[in-house]
Formats: C-alpha cells, sequence, structure tokens
C-alpha cells in the first residue's frame, strides 16, 4: 500500500494539531493528498474532560486520530507543576483513547515521551528496557502519565484487538518552537538567551546545571514523518522509539548555540540548579525496521534553521 492509498478518504482529526509538532504533522498530511483533517482547538475542546471529547469526536467523526495534544514543559515548568502534567496529560490519554475504542476508530497514534523512561536506564535506551526503574525524578509525574497510555494501548490491543500504537519521541526541536522561557525546552530557551545576549552585549549568560548530562534531539520535520509512517505502516502496541541516534552533552550544545548564534560571551554555570537526567541517547532501530524511519536532517544543520527562524520572527516583531 502506497502512502496516498492509506490515506484515501481517509478523516484524520490531530489533537495538538495547531502546536509545534501538530503544524508539521498537519502539513504532511496534507502533502500526503488527505483532504480533511480535524484540529481541535483548545478554545474549543478542553480535552481533560469528557464531554468535550465526546463533543470533539462527534464533530470530527476520525477514522484516525493523531493524539499529539500534551501539558509540556522543561524542567521548571515539571518542578512547579507536576500535580498538572500528571492530571491532564493522563486523563487526556485515557479518555480518548477509551472513547475512541466505544466508536471503533480504525487507529489511534499515541505519542509517549523520553521522560517514560527510567533515571538510568542503560544507554543507548531501548523500548524493551522502559519499565526497569523510575523515571528522573523532575518530570517523573509528566513521563509516568504519557506511560500509562502505553499500558492502555497494550490492554486494548489484547482484550478489544484496538489498533492502536505508541510511540517515544525523545527531545524535538525546530522553527515554530516555543521560546516562552517560562515554559521553553533547552534548546529554545538557550537561543533566546545567546541572541538576547549578543543584542544586550552582556559579557556572560547563565545556563542551568554543570553541563555534563547528554542529550538527543530529533528535527521536528524529522518526528513528523516518523509519526506519519508509523501511522501507515505499523500496527502493533509494542513501544517505538522516533530519535535521531545522536548524544551531546549540554557543554558542547550551549558551546554550539553560541558559536551559531555569534556570542562570544562567558558561559556561567548554576550549579544549584537541576541537570535533570545524567544521559540520553535512544536506540533507533526498531523504528527503522518495522516502519523504515531513519532521521535526515543534520543537527547542525537544525539548528541553523531554527536560529533563522527566530532571529526572522525577532525582526518582524520590531
Amino acid at each position: 500500500m502506497t502512502e496516498q492509498s492509506f490515506w484515501n478518504n481517509k478523516r484524520v482529526c490531530v489533537t495538538g494539531g495547531a502546536g509545534f509538532l501538530g503544524s508539521f504533522v498537519c502539513k504532511k498530511l496534507e502533502d500526503r493528498g488527505v483532504k480533511e483533517i480535524f484540529i481541535p482547538k483548545i478554545e474549543d475542546y478542553d480535552l481533560v474532560q469528557k464531554n468535550a471529547i465526546i463533543q470533539m469526536l462527534d464533530d470530527s467523526k476520525p477514522d484516525i486520530i493523531i493524539h499529539l495534544a500534551a501539558q509540556v514543559g522543561g524542567i521548571g515548568a515539571n518542578l512547579l507543576h507536576p500535580a498538572d502534567f500528571f492530571y491532564d496529560n493522563l486523563m487526556m490519554g485515557v479518555q480518548l483513547i477509551h472513547e475512541a475504542y466505544l466508536r471503533k476508530i480504525e487507529k489511534f497514534v499515541a505519542l509517549g515521551t523520553i521522560c517514560a523512561y527510567p533515571k538510568f536506564a542503560q544507554i543507548p535506551f531501548e523500548e524493551d528496557h522502559i519499565w526497569e526503574g523510575y523515571p528522573e525524578e523532575t518530570n517523573a509525574p509528566y513521563g509516568l502519565a504519557k506511560k500509562m497510555l502505553l499500558v492502555q494501548s497494550q490492554a486494548y490491543r489484547q482484550q478489544y484487538g484496538f489498533n492502536s500504537i505508541f510511540l517515544l519521541p525523545v527531545n524535538l526541536y525546530g522553527p515554530r518552537d516555543n521560546f516562552r522561557p517560562e515554559s521553553s525546552h533547552v534548546i529554545p530557551a538557550l537561543i533566546k538567551k545567546c541572541l538576547e545576549a549578543k543584542a544586550n552585549d552582556a559579557p556572560s549568560i547563565e545556563v542551568w546545571g554543570d553541563g555534563s548530562p547528554t542529550r538527543e534531539f530529533l528535527y521536528v520535520e524529522d518526528a513528523a514523518e516518523g509519526i506519519l509512517l508509523a501511522t501507515e505502516k505499523f500496527n502493533k502496541s509494542d513501544p517505538v522509539n522516533l530519535g535521531s541516534g545522536m548524544e551531546i552533552s549540554i557543554k558542547d550544545l550551549v558551546t554550539l548555540i553560541a558559536k551559531l548564534t555569534g556570542y562570544e560571551g562567558d558561559l556561567v554555570w548554576d550549579t544549584s540548579k537541576p541537570n535533570g537526567q545524567p544521559r540520553r541517547q535512544l536506540s533507533v532501530e526498531r523504528a527503522y525496521k518495522e516502519f523504515g524511519f531513519k532521521a535526515q536532517v543534520g543537527f547542525e544543520e537544525g539548528l541553523r534553521r531554527t536560529i533563522e527562524w527566530y532571529q526572522a520572527k525577532l525582526d518582524s516583531e520590531k
């Protein structure tokens, strides 16, 4: 079955479709010829509430649901709002999967999170190791709430034959990312910090932690492609990582972003702030084996595109 024929006459509901990742998923759906894409806006549907989920499904009548909507943020936001991150993400996902099953939706695509992995998981993170320990404490409530969708996906397939899949994307970055300081992730936060420091001739910038943790990043457009390939070709409830397979320390990341933004001041490490998980790097073999996904955009190239997009946005706002 070709990409195009899979999507023929399909009605697709993309929760979170107006967001960062969702905007790229919807564009790729349009490129594949999908005519009916329903994007529920948060102002119209509070998906934490069951009645709003039912209303959304009544309005969209989907064949396929791609569930991207989530309450997300960096370490700071997770520390301030652990209860919100747990409750909102759990209630959104669990009720949506259940209502989708009741309506005999053809396929449900659930997005998990890298935060679901144990704090000291073996490197690289392999999907079969996801239950071997407790997640890193700062984002455990979020990670565990999302991990329950894996349990539900497997249980509903086992008992009801419901076709849902569960994908584990690594940290995403790219144009249109969230650059708000109170809730942004590490890459947009550092880009914003470096560009502002450069514009203000600041002698130094402060960075959280000691720079030793490692992270893996996936360009948002690659992630969107991976999600659609899985939707087309993958029909099991085994968890699947979506990543690039690279690993970079926060120290090297900050140095690289400073270089690409042209910021030449000092980096001051605030070691009173948390590091987060010590290391992150995914095994990406399963995604390639099961549905042929492999990241295409190199990290430095992806960073350049992200910085250029944000700089253009700042220039347009002047």
